[in-house]
């Protein structure tokens, strides 16, 4: 019987979205010991440094920080341990077809608990270069622009706006 319903967020990566553009997005499950669990269900993780790699045809996550459970005790697990991924072997070969290509990588978006098993978004990604990274910038404050206008020119306040932009 599943205690917990829903989807709870326990870590994100943010800055995978700003330094890789993401092609493909997979969600595995993860093994963990139960005092990784019991550390996860505390809200306690980090993807920072994280990244997934195939290994003799396995998917394993590396570099992902669980800090050790503050109750445990000799039974604790090592921090930055490499975590077994579970997925099907379908979806395993695709990764591995995606992989091929020069300058992919796999990187983990988000750790979460999914009607109480722990889960993880991995990313097929490929690295953007500092000229894309301005470009993506520049984006998105002209969206933020675009939208500050047109909620002011709903509001009423398009008159002050307009007269600002004549100039």
């Amino acid at each position: 019987m599943v205690k917990e319903v829903g989807r709870k967020v326990i870590a994100q990566n943010k800055k995978a979205r700003y330094d890789y553009s993401i092609a493909d997005v997979i969600e595995c499950g993860l093994v963990l010991t139960g005092t990784e669990v019991k550390s996860l269900r505390a809200g306690r993780a980090s993807l920072i440094d994280g990244f997934a790699m195939v290994n003799n045809g396995e998917l394993w996550l590396m570099g992902v920080h669980i800090p050790e459970y503050t109750e445990g005790t000799w039974t604790n697990h090592t921090p930055r341990r490499d975590r077994k991924l579970l997925v099907h072997k379908q979806e395993l070969n695709k990764l591995i077809g995606k992989l091929k290509d020069s300058g992919t990588t796999l990187v983990p978006l988000q750790l979460y608990f999914k009607d109480g098993k722990a889960k993880v978004e991995i990313a097929v990604a490929k690295g953007k270069k500092a000229h894309d990274k301005r470009e993506a910038i520049k984006e998105r404050e002209a969206n933020r622009e675009v939208s500050r206008v047109v909620s002011r020119s709903l509001s009423g306040k398009a008159s002050r706006a307009a007269s600002k932009y004549e100039d």
